[in-house]
């Protein structure tokens, strides 16, 4: 865990979140300031910066994000309707909080 790092802290419990969906690998949690009916945020609870700090052994944790997230949008009822899945790299792609996270969005009418 990075101590100074939002999500770590979220995974460890020590900062509040609504959390929809918990295992040993992901932690997902509604976006506090979402962009859709529906803005998930799906968290490895191992701290990666991001995407360029990928490592081989890391390639299961990335599995579980994208599964986890197909099972969000059934349980969210976006399945079938739509939605997006996004990952911002580096700050010049809009990325925020440096914890590797994918945005699972959608619910649009």
């Amino acid at each position: 865990m990075e101590n100074e790092c939002l999500f770590c802290r979220i995974v460890a419990g020590e900062k509040p979140a609504e959390i929809v969906y918990r295992d040993e690998t992901v932690v997902i949690f509604n976006d506090i300031n979402p962009h859709a009916p529906v803005h998930l945020l799906i968290v490895p609870t191992k701290h990666i910066r991001g995407v360029n700090d990928l490592e081989e052994a890391d390639r299961g944790i990335i599995d579980a994000m994208f599964f986890r997230a197909r099972d969000m949008a059934k349980k969210f009822g976006v399945d079938r309707s739509g939605y997006r899945l996004s990952v911002n790299v580096e700050r010049g792609a809009g990325q925020v909080v440096f914890h590797l996270h994918l945005h699972l969005t959608g619910g649009w009418r």
